[in-house]
């Protein structure tokens, strides 16, 4: 891992390989490690950049909010630090809100957009209430609400499947400080609209979801790609894709950068 300074902040990211850059932005309670093993296969053709977004991983808290344009301005400024122009996002989540707020604040530095189980649009209030009662929650119990919250994040069917994988997830997020899982909360809670961006950027781009995302209603969240150019894969599963439908995540990531 290597590391820059940020706004007096250390912020962590890897870059491997070599051609046209890809950014792999991970989700609330992830780090860069949940992209291991895509790197070997992505840095064959491609120049592959993780980063520890504010207060996950190795990155430190900036602050008590973290807005989706710190995290932002923290990718710009590792790829500026890297000199590389232009890249394809790949946001899981709250990364895809990063990835969002980054193409809206630096256009010309984005080649293409993939939202991985996430959206465009901003917080209903019924969602902004939750978002409040999670922060009281792991104020109250951190440990309960990291296991719960790891755990829904999958399909039904998945959770007895993938009980090695689903424990290995909440190992990784008990490791994140309960200050930047506040200030993301928080971030994300307050966090625009940027569902315009769908319909006039004119970048390439992918939202993936799955079928039975407990977090993200399906055909809802498809809604807001209507009479856009997004292209729409669909896989059967839960919010955490690049778990449950790994092979077949990898396929259409592969087949989208050569695309580009």
């Amino acid at each position: 891992m290597k590391q820059i300074q940020f706004k007096n902040t250390s912020i962590s990211y890897s870059d491997t390989g070599k051609g046209t850059a890809i950014v792999l932005l991970h989700g609330f309670l992830e780090n860069q490690s949940m992209w291991d093993n895509y790197i070997a296969t992505f840095s064959k053709r491609n120049r592959v950049v993780t980063i520890d977004l504010l207060g996950h991983g190795e990155t430190e808290c900036l602050g008590y909010v973290h807005s989706m344009e710190d995290n932002a301005d923290a990718v710009h400024a590792v790829l500026t630090e890297l000199r590389i122009r232009k890249a394809i996002l790949v946001g899981h989540s709250m990364g895809g809100y990063v990835a969002l707020a980054f193409a809206e604040l630096y256009p010309e530095n984005v080649k293409g957009l993939v939202l991985l189980n996430s959206t465009a649009r901003a917080d209903s209030e019924e969602r902004k209430v939750n978002r409040d009662r999670a922060i009281r929650a792991v104020k109250q119990s951190f440990v309960n609400f990291i296991s719960l919250s790891i755990a829904n994040l999958f399909s039904e069917g998945n959770r007895e499947r993938l009980v090695n994988e689903i424990e290995s997830v909440k190992n990784k997020a008990l490791k994140t400080p309960l200050q930047g899982i506040v200030a993301s909360l928080e971030g994300m809670k307050i966090r625009n609209d940027r569902e315009v961006l769908l319909h006039l950027s004119t970048f390439p781009k992918l939202l993936i979801l799955g079928e039975k995302d407990p977090v993200l209603p399906h055909e809802e969240t498809k809604q807001q790609i209507q009479n856009t150019e997004v292209q729409l894969v669909t896989f059967p599963d839960g919010h955490m894709s690049h778990i449950e439908n790994k092979e077949e995540l990898t396929e259409v990531l592969l087949k989208f950068f050569k695309s580009i």
